[in-house]
């Protein structure tokens, strides 16, 4: 953990023609636009698709990537559509409209898995065919599950016919085979998605800027995961879940965060060496240089709910074996580059998990000025093993946060900072920068200044969130020349 600084954004707030920002022209630039302002860090959202409410944190699937971050004009340049199927309008602004992105890339994935397959073009059939293999441990199961739901009218698999729900060998081979074509393209388009990322990757790290990813602790309950195994669950006979995971009463709700995720069985996850964790969190680290986990408060316990409840207010705490976890990663995998998301109900027993095996916690600035002075969150009290942000995904923006703040948190942040507040944000993130956290992460919102309009997510709540897009030409060479010299003045790099 060099001495580093970076943004936050996910790359469907980035501007683009097709109505979400994707893997394209946009994102380069954005790239770019973070190496000449000295930066050496992008922080993203998980990747992978999205289910209820079109959160990255409800995925389907915790290996298969989000179809929708696809760029057209990449699959023009492979031959694999026409000019007349991608319009060539400039990107616009406007937030996330998902429901009108996933028509659109639905019909123009769906017309790039037939051209190749009348193209038939011997290199991509290779590359192709060598992708399938490499990761047929997972491929296979997640392409046919996304088979079967659309052609059972997107039906949780818990309500498939028994014989597919529970994954009976002859009713699987029949349907592998029946929907032998649908399986394919759901192959392929994963294909085209890996093959698209790896590329801004790699474009990436030749302007030496490291990804960090995400990957939430949890899977959705309607999810590959959960119906390829089953038995790492607990589940009713019926597959559906006994208890679901979310988090107690807290700063974000009065009644708790009821997520609703199946929670793990962690005996049965001992009793197989934890392969499963060990094959995501080897997976995530051929895709990202260092991986934020979120939630990292359950492994050390989870919030177990009751399944029938409407709130979080009646789980109770059930203990996890986080550390013997660990130890097996470090054991297959080496090297673990974890950045633990540490916030809300922390225990000492969490703290002590965290240093154990060296993973930097974080640390929130917006936290930082409703309590006293010996406060985590304040920049006094951060530690070199730690990553600040000014807020996170989760946040109001700085400068919503600041205008919503009670009146005594309001007067302690200008009285810590010295200041009178007209800029709130750049205040925020010279604290950020200052702080002797070896990493600063700052959401691009923040550094853009804006209001609570441009506010990523709402904890406990199901509508707007995650459809906050830049506007093309926001990013100004000014903007990037202020943030380069507050880098410099810090030692960031």
């Amino acid at each position: 953990m060099r001495r580093s600084s970076g943004v936050l954004l996910h790359p469907t707030s980035l501007p683009s023609p097709y109505g979400i920002g994707d893997l394209g022209d946009e994102a380069r630039a954005f790239i770019d636009f973070l190496s000449a302002a000295g930066q050496t860090l992008w922080q993203v959202l998980p990747l992978t698709p999205t289910g209820y409410g079109d959160s990255p944190y409800q995925s389907i699937s915790a290996f298969a990537g989000n179809t929708l971050l696809i760029d057209p004009r990449g699959l023009l340049a492979d031959g694999l559509l026409q000019s007349s199927d991608v319009p060539d309008h400039p990107a616009v602004s406007g937030p996330v409209d998902f429901h009108s992105a996933r028509a659109l890339k639905t019909l123009l994935l769906d017309r790039a898995f037939e051209n190749y397959r009348r193209q038939n073009p011997a290199a991509m059939i290779f590359e192709f065919n060598e992708f399938c293999a490499r990761t047929a441990w997972w491929l296979d199961d997640y392409a046919t599950y996304q088979a079967i739901k659309a052609a059972g009218g997107n039906q949780e698999w818990s309500a498939w016919n028994r014989e597919l729900a529970f994954r009976e060998t002859a009713a699987l081979a029949n349907t592998r085979e029946t929907l032998a074509d649908e399986i394919a393209k759901e192959k392929f388009v994963q294909f085209l998605f890996y093959r698209q990322w790896h590329a801004l990757r790699d474009y990436a790290r030749a302007r030496q800027v490291r990804i960090i990813g995400d990957v939430p602790i949890f899977v959705a309950r309607d999810s590959a995961d959960v119906w390829a195994h089953r038995e790492l669950f607990k589940l009713h006979s019926d597959g559906k879940p006994t208890v679901v995971a979310g988090v107690p009463p807290d700063y974000f709700s009065e009644t708790g965060q009821l997520w609703g995720n199946p929670l793990y069985d962690w005996e049965q996850l001992r009793a197989s060496d934890f392969n499963w964790w060990v094959d995501r969190v080897r997976w995530s680290f051929e895709l990202f240089d260092i991986v934020r986990v979120d939630h990292f408060r359950g492994f050390i316990a989870s919030w177990e709910i009751p399944a029938s409840d409407t709130t979080a207010q009646n789980g109770r705490w059930v203990e996890t074996p986080g550390r013997d976890l660990f130890l097996t990663l470090k054991k297959r995998l080496g090297d673990l580059p974890i950045i633990a998301e540490n916030l809300g109900v922390i225990t000492p027993e969490v703290e002590e998990l965290r240093r154990e095996f060296g993973f930097p916690g974080m640390r929130v600035l917006q936290f930082a000025f409703g309590g006293d002075a010996t406060n985590d969150h304040l920049p006094h009290n951060h530690t070199r093993d730690s990553v600040v942000y000014t807020g996170t995904h989760d946040n109001d923006t700085t400068v919503g946060w600041f205008t919503s703040a009670d009146q005594k948190e309001h007067d302690y942040c200008l009285e810590y900072l010295g200041t009178e507040g007209r800029e709130i944000n750049w205040e925020l993130i010279r604290a950020a920068m200052a702080s002797v956290a070896n990493f600063a992460v700052l959401p691009l919102q923040d550094l853009l200044g804006f209001d609570s309009a441009a506010r990523m997510n709402l904890p406990a709540s199901t509508a707007g969130n995650w459809a906050w897009r830049l506007a093309p030409g926001e990013l100004g060479e000014q903007l990037g020349q202020r943030l380069k010299h507050m880098t410099g003045i810090y030692g960031r790099r």
